[in-house]
């Protein structure tokens, strides 16, 4: 049910920002700029014409640029929303009105021309990742860039090396990673309590379907189901400290109806390197038009989760995606069969008295990106080549179902 949580995330986050406080703003604080205001949309679709690249860019989703970088900015102290660009002037002029930037451009290229932005923030279609996160890093600024990272690995390896290069922070958007809920599910599964972990299980689907039309279907746009709910490698890496898979031994792809590159669904088995000395078998599953239980009711309880099975335990994440609007950690010993549960909203392992219980895992994000680019130590850090090494596992999964991996960027090839 992702569509369903990203509708709720929004009015999680525009709930929020309204009840509390915006607080008083440092003098310094950090200037955002956003590139496109095509996800911006808060009343309903968004129906743009991508022009550089005479792409048809549909998408029906609500908020996105919303809850993910202008509610959180709201209450965050160093923080500033400056710059929002669209290939129309007079629509970027427009959402800066409306979200409260404080100037508006009208191309992407002016917005990293501008002195006073210090990172930028890219949701565009992930084939256009790599280039704008590229040309953004070039432009002297700091980097928060949507998952997937990039369409491919090596696009990964080129854009960590620049921004090591440039000397300047580029995360990936693994929003769910700093949570407190997050650090807590791993925390358990660390301590050494519950014995070896033995299989996971991580699954993320979307019913009803992704519209047809929509970006995530798209493959020059690197789009497919793997792409879009890459938060299965994710679950399963994270909870395994592990950086690629042993062995792919297993991935198959249903290909979408209007294109046999793109996935609609992927089935995957993943073999990983334990602590102990057995193996861990991973299972992920991915699909952007889950069918209805009977044909008749949507799954709405299927909420992106892992499921970890330990020698004493089985551990369960619900919604490990977006804890903050409902989660749960599930703990059922396997000898009694008893269940105890846990919730955490608030402070945890990692951010002890620092948070709140409303922030949402996008405002947990920004805090620690701010930390990041300031040159404190943040609480919780995606590096480089943890991106880099998600973007082989995806490779591989890829190859080894037989559809080819999502296309290399045109800029990426050049000299």
């Amino acid at each position: 049910m992702a569509l369903l949580l990203e509708g709720l995330t929004f009015l999680h986050e525009y709930a929020y920002s309204w009840l509390h406080t915006v607080p008083q703003k440092k003098d310094n604080a950090l200037k955002v700029g956003v590139l496109s205001t095509a996800l911006i949309n808060i009343g309903g679709s968004a129906h743009t014409i991508y022009r550089p690249y005479h792409t048809l860019w549909v998408t029906n989703n609500k908020g996105y640029t919303s809850r993910i970088v202008i509610e959180p900015c709201k209450t965050h102290e160093d923080v500033i929303l400056w710059g929002i660009a669209s290939h129309d002037a007079e629509t970027a002029s427009e959402y800066a009105f409306k979200h409260g930037f404080k100037v508006s451009y009208g191309s992407y290229d002016e917005l990293l021309a501008d002195p006073q932005i210090d990172f930028i923030y890219i949701s565009l279609p992930n084939s256009l990742h790599f280039e704008w996160a590229c040309k953004s890093l070039k432009a002297g600024k700091h980097v928060l860039l949507e998952k997937p990272f990039t369409s491919n690995a090596k696009e990964a390896e080129i854009l960590v090396d620049l921004a090591k290069k440039e000397d300047k922070v580029l995360l990936e958007a693994f929003h769910w990673q700093f949570h407190p809920a997050a650090h807590r599910f791993r925390e358990i599964l660390d301590s050494g309590k519950l014995g070896d972990i033995l299989k996971t299980d991580s699954r993320m689907t979307s019913t009803p379907s992704v519209p047809a039309g929509d970006i995530r279907w798209k493959y020059e746009l690197s789009g497919g189901s793997l792409m879009d709910a890459s938060y299965t490698v994710s679950f399963t890496r994270f909870a395994l400290h592990a950086r690629t898979p042993d062995a792919i031994l297993y991935a198959k792809a249903h290909p979408a109806k209007h294109d046999p590159r793109v996935d609609s669904s992927m089935h995957a088995t993943l073999r990983f390197k334990g602590s102990g000395e057995s193996d861990v078998y991973s299972t992920t599953y991915t699909d952007l038009a889950r069918p209805w239980l009977y044909g008749i009711i949507p799954r709405f309880w299927e909420f992106p989760s892992i499921k970890v099975e330990t020698e004493h335990a089985e551990v369960y994440f619900y919604n490990a995606m977006l804890p903050h609007l409902y989660h749960y950690i599930g703990i059922t010993d396997k000898k009694t069969r008893k269940t105890r549960y846990e919730q955490v909203y608030k402070g945890g392992l990692m951010w002890k008295d620092r948070g709140e219980t409303w922030w949402s895992t996008y405002r947990y994000q920004l805090e620690a990106f701010a930390d990041k680019v300031r040159g404190r130590e943040p609480v919780w850090w995606i590096p480089g080549d943890d991106s880099i090494n998600e973007m082989k596992t995806i490779d591989e999964i890829y190859r080894t179902s037989g559809l080819a991996l999502r296309p290399t960027s045109m800029y990426a090839l050049q000299p």
